[in-house]
């Protein structure tokens, strides 16, 4: 039977509407991870009190 291979192909960065996923390098234990970014669902506005009646 023949072995794993040692290395990890690279993955193309992903991206979708709202979240982006890249590959980080592998570590001494050959443990590919991934980070995910995600952006913001709504915009956030300065809160401004009412006038008063």
């Amino acid at each position: 039977m023949s072995e794993q291979k040692k290395t990890r192909p690279k993955v193309p960065e992903g991206k979708s509407r709202y979240v982006t996923t890249r590959q980080k390098e592998a570590n001494e234990k050959g443990f590919v991870g991934y980070e995910t970014i995600w952006e913001p669902f709504q915009k956030e506005v300065d809160y401004v009190t009412p006038k008063k009646p």
